[in-house]
C-alpha cells in the first residue's frame, strides 16, 4: 500500500514539474466556468442580439457583404466570426458565442506567456486564474460580440512584439504577426482598435533604442497585410453604395466620441470597473504601488503604462460603457496577481508588519456573514424572481470564511502547513464557485426567458418555421431579440392596412400602430404581440 500511494505521488509530482501542467490546469480552472449553464440560452438585447441577427443575415441570405441592403457603420469581422461559426455548428446561440468563448481561452493562454515574461511563472500563472473570475470578463467570453476577439488580436500583437525583442534571429516574422493582428483588429471591431493600439506608444516609443519595433518595415508590412481584408469589404460596399460605407464609419466614431451615453460622466470607469471586477481591482491596485516601488525593467512601460494611458483614452471618450474597459481586465490580473503576491508574503510571516492581510480576512469574513444572512432572508421571505441571487449569496458568504478560518489557524492555533497558497485559495474559490453557480443557474447565458420559452412555444414554433413575419412600426430595445428569433422575416411596414390577407406580422404595443383591420393576437411576449390578419 505504501508503494502504491508513493507511486501514485511520484506521478502527480512528475505531472506538476511537466511543461504542460499550467496550461492544462488553467484550462482545468476555466472551460467549466464557460460551460456551466442552466440547459437554456438566450441572447441579450441590445449588442449580442444585434450581432448575432446581423450574423445570421449573412448565414441566411449568403451576402457577406451587406445583406440588410445599405451602408454599415461597423466593419464586418466580428459578423464573419459569429456566421462562420453558424455554418459550421448550426444556427443557435451557443453557436454565435463560440468565437469569443475559443477568443477568451486563447487569451488566458496569452497572458500566461506575456506574465512569465512581465514577473515570472509563479505570478503568471496566478493572474491567468484571477482572470477568468473577474465577473465582466467572463460574461463577455460568453457573449457573442466583437470585444474578445479584438482583446485576443491586441494580446497576440503584445505578446508577439516580446517576443521579437527575446528572440532577434525571428524578430521579422514576430513583427510581422503584430501587425498583422493589429491590422485585423480593424477588422473585428473598426475604430475602437486605435484605443488600444496607442496605448502601447508609451513602450514602443520608451524602450525604442532598445527594441526599435517602429523602424522596422516588416511590422507596416504586417499592419497593410492585415488591413487587406477590410480594404476588399470596403470596396465590394462601394461598389454597391458609393463612399457610403467609409462615411458611415466615420461618423459612427465621430458620434461615439462626441456623446455621453446613459449620463457616463467621466468618472463612469473609476466606480463601473471596481464593481465589476469586484474584489480584484483593489488587489491590482496594490499592484500597481508595488510595480512602482519595484518597476520591472524593460517591461515598466507594458504593465503599468497600457493599463494607464488606456484608461485615461477610455475615461476621455465620450462614450462610456462597461465592456470599453475589458481591455483592462488582463492587466489588472497580472497587477492583482503582484499584490496578492506581497500581501502573501506577509501573511507567512510569523510576525508581519502590517496587518492588511489579518484585516481584509477578517473584513471580507464578515462580508460573508453577512451575504448567507441575506440570503437566508431573501429565500425565507424573498420572492421567485431574486431566489438564483439568493443561492449565490449563501455560497460566497460560506466560501468567504475560508480567508479567517485559514488566518485562525496558522496565527493562533498554530498550523504552519497553511501558508499563503491556502489563503490565495480563499479569494479564489469563492469567486469560482459563485460565477459556477450563476452560469449554472442561467444568470449567465439566458438573458431574455421570457422570450425564450415564448418563441419555444409549439404553436409560435411553427409559424414562425413556415410563414413570413412582417413588423408594422416595430420599435424598442428588445426588437432586436424579435428579428434574431424571426428566421422567415417579411418586410418593414407602417401600417396594418399594408400587410397581406392572412399574413402575420409583429406590433409594438408601445406604439401600436391602427388596428381597425380585422386580426387575431396569437401571443405577446414582453411589449410586442404577434397577429395575424384575417381574409
Amino acid at each position: 500500500m505504501v508503494s502504491k500511494t508513493h507511486f501514485i505521488q511520484s506521478i502527480w509530482w512528475q505531472f506538476r514539474v511537466s511543461a504542460a501542467f499550467p496550461y492544462l490546469s488553467l484550462l482545468a480552472w476555466f472551460i467549466p466556468l464557460l460551460l456551466f449553464t442552466s440547459g437554456q440560452n438566450s441572447v441579450m438585447a441590445h449588442d449580442e442580439g444585434l450581432y448575432a441577427w446581423r450574423a445570421r443575415q449573412m448565414f441566411d441570405s449568403g451576402d457577406w457583404i451587406a445583406p440588410w441592403g445599405t451602408v454599415h457603420h461597423k466593419t464586418p469581422g466580428s459578423y464573419w466570426l459569429i456566421a462562420s461559426a453558424y455554418n459550421i455548428f448550426g444556427m443557435s446561440e451557443v453557436s454565435a458565442r463560440i468565437p469569443s468563448a475559443i477568443a477568451g481561452i486563447l487569451c488566458l493562454l496569452l497572458i500566461y506567456e506575456i506574465g512569465k515574461i512581465f514577473i515570472g511563472k509563479k505570478l503568471a500563472w496566478l493572474a491567468a486564474v484571477i482572470l477568468p473570475v473577474e465577473f465582466l470578463w467572463l460574461q463577455y467570453c460568453r457573449l457573442g460580440t466583437p470585444d474578445m476577439p479584438m482583446i485576443f488580436l491586441v494580446l497576440l500583437a503584445m505578446f508577439s512584439l516580446l517576443k521579437a525583442e527575446l528572440h532577434p534571429k525571428y524578430a521579422n516574422i514576430w513583427r510581422l504577426i503584430a501587425g498583422l493582428c493589429l491590422g485585423c483588429g480593424f477588422l473585428v471591431r473598426s475604430f475602437m482598435i486605435v484605443l488600444p493600439a496607442a496605448a502601447l506608444l508609451p513602450y514602443l516609443i520608451g524602450e525604442h533604442r532598445r527594441h526599435r519595433h517602429l523602424t522596422s518595415p516588416i511590422l507596416y508590412v504586417g499592419l497593410i497585410l492585415g488591413f487587406i481584408p477590410t480594404l476588399m469589404w470596403l470596396w465590394f460596399s462601394w461598389q454597391r453604395f458609393g463612399s457610403g460605407s467609409w462615411d458611415a464609419l466615420l461618423q459612427f466614431v465621430l458620434q461615439l466620441g462626441s456623446k455621453e451615453r446613459g449620463g457616463n460622466s467621466i468618472i463612469f470607469y473609476f466606480w463601473n470597473i471596481p464593481l465589476k471586477a469586484f474584489p480584484w481591482v483593489f488587489f491590482s491596485i496594490l499592484g500597481l504601488v508595488v510595480a512602482f516601488r519595484r518597476p520591472i525593467r524593460h517591461y515598466h512601460l507594458l504593465l503599468v503604462g497600457f493599463p494607464i494611458v488606456l484608461f485615461i483614452e477610455l475615461s476621455i471618450f465620450s462614450t462610456r460603457l462597461s465592456h470599453y474597459s475589458l481591455c483592462l481586465y488582463p492587466f489588472m490580473a497580472m497587477l492583482a496577481a503582484l499584490g496578492l503576491d506581497w500581501l502573501g508574503k506577509v501573511y507567512d510571516k510569523t510576525k508581519p508588519q502590517t496587518n492588511l492581510p489579518r484585516n481584509l480576512s477578517y473584513g471580507f469574513g464578515g462580508l460573508g456573514i453577512l451575504l448567507f444572512i441575506a440570503g437566508i432572508c431573501v429565500l425565507s421571505w424573498g420572492n421567485a424572481d431574486i431566489y438564483r441571487y439568493a443561492v449565490i449569496g449563501l455560497i460566497i458568504g460560506l466560501s468567504w470564511l475560508i480567508l479567517p478560518a485559514v488566518w485562525v489557524d496558522r496565527h493562533h492555533l498554530g498550523y504552519e502547513f497553511l501558508t499563503a497558497r491556502y489563503w490565495l485559495a480563499g479569494w479564489l474559490i469563492p469567486c469560482w464557485l459563485a460565477l459556477a453557480v450563476a452560469g449554472s443557474l442561467g444568470l449567465i447565458g439566458d438573458y431574455n426567458p421570457a422570450f425564450r420559452t415564448f418563441f419555444q412555444q409549439r404553436a409560435i414554433a411553427s409559424i414562425l418555421q413556415t410563414y413570413p413575419i412582417y413588423f408594422v412600426q416595430v420599435e424598442g430595445k428588445n426588437a432586436v431579440l424579435l428579428n434574431f428569433y424571426t428566421p422567415i422575416q417579411g418586410s418593414r411596414l407602417n401600417s396594418i392596412s399594408q400587410l397581406p390577407a392572412s399574413s402575420y406580422a409583429w406590433i409594438y404595443l408601445k406604439n401600436p400602430p391602427d388596428l381597425s383591420r380585422c386580426h387575431r393576437v396569437l401571443g405577446t411576449v414582453r411589449d410586442y404581440q404577434l397577429i395575424q390578419v384575417l381574409p
